[in-house]
């Protein structure tokens, strides 16, 4: 039997080491070389994957983990590691339970994962992109090449990725192939995301990372997100950690509300005590001094803007009402949202 597989990355690739035991295998990569996004993943370290058990790593999967239980069942994170090290490329098991290769270059993953697939024969062909998918009396019988050339095959790989990252070869290619085969596409979005926002105080911010704060994402009354970690202002809105975790579980950008609670460890009463003991240390000096003690310094002037407050006051005139807006704001300071970043910027697709 003759396989052809259309695409070079991970599922390409360990596609091709299983395949190639039972049937000759071509690869087509339209790249220079196999696996580029491998080679940023984990910042050119590989996160390789969790060594967790299949019901830990499920409960991470954002939307409808039921669908990978049965190739988890035969084929575990423990197995993974397994076959790597079978390859010679050790793997470490680090904080949070991640996976690296020992030596912590994600090149030495994709090293070897060719050399298991070629161990068996299979053969990779570099520099060729698939045209079209070819059928004959109902069933693909081969792919036509953008030079015209024809590959005959028995049975056909799709392993071309999405579109994130187009600069490493997800371009799409897999949906425009199958959709002239007659399959009807769901439209990708980005996912793992950074966000756009429309306030231009969000901007003001650029460069500021937060840490232990914690982030809600609604939509409508219903909180599909919340969690405590680091975000971080850009010059065009939000990123960081929470907030790309939060980008995944938007059903409706249209119908997104982000707060974020500046200090998740205090409740309203006891940072209402903490402004009234601030004012009582100091009860002269201005309130956006005051603010400096809670906040960085760019963010304690936005907060004296969106709360109304006179930034060059005392700190002993901040009222009962004004100490409320300070304490609410605080607790959930609303991030207007416009939209996504682009593909480019997106690490998954949805």
């Amino acid at each position: 039997m003759k396989i052809l597989i259309i695409g070079g990355g991970a599922a390409g690739l360990m596609a091709g080491y299983y395949a190639s035991q039972h049937a000759e295998v071509t690869l087509l990569e339209k790249n220079e070389k196999c696996g580029k996004k491998i080679y940023i993943t984990g910042k050119g370290r590989c996160n390789v994957c969790n060594a967790c058990e299949n019901e830990e790593f499920l409960k991470n999967v954002v939307h409808n983990p039921r669908f990978l239980y049965p190739s988890l069942s035969d084929y575990t994170p423990y197995d993974l590691i397994a076959f790597f090290e079978a390859q010679g490329c050790p793997i470490k098991t680090e904080r949070g339970d991640r996976c690296y290769p020992q030596s912590d270059k994600a090149s030495d993953i994709t090293n070897a994962l060719l050399r298991a697939f070629e161990g068996n024969g299979g053969k990779v062909l570099y520099r060729s992109v698939a045209q079209e998918i070819l059928i004959e009396d109902g069933a693909v019988c081969g792919v036509l090449l953008d030079n015209g050339k024809r590959l005959d095959c028995d049975r056909l790989i799709l392993a071309t990725g999405g579109l994130s990252y187009p600069t490493t070869g997800s371009t799409g290619d897999g949906y425009r192939l199958l959709e002239v085969l007659g399959h009807r596409m769901v439209p990708p979005r980005q996912a793992l995301v950074p966000l756009n926002s429309s306030a231009d105080w969000v901007r003001s911010l650029q460069g500021i990372s937060l840490k232990n704060v914690e982030l809600t994402l609604k939509e409508g009354r219903k909180i599909r997100y919340q969690e405590q970690g680091e975000m971080l202002f850009t010059h065009f809105g939000i990123s960081g950690p929470l907030v790309l975790s939060a980008s995944s579980f938007i059903e409706d950008i249209r119908q997104c509300r982000i707060f974020l609670n500046l200090k998740p460890a205090l409740d309203a009463e006891k940072l209402d005590k903490r402004i009234q003991r601030e004012i009582q240390e100091a009860p002269n000096r201005k309130i956006i001094t005051m603010l400096y003690t809670l906040y960085p310094q760019k963010l304690a002037h936005v907060m004296a803007e969106l709360c109304g407050l006179d930034a060059e006051a005392q700190s002993n005139q901040l009222g009962r009402e004004q100490r409320r807006r300070l304490v609410e704001t605080t607790l959930a300071l609303e991030v207007p949202i416009a939209g996504f970043r682009a593909f480019t910027e997106a690490i998954v697709t949805q």
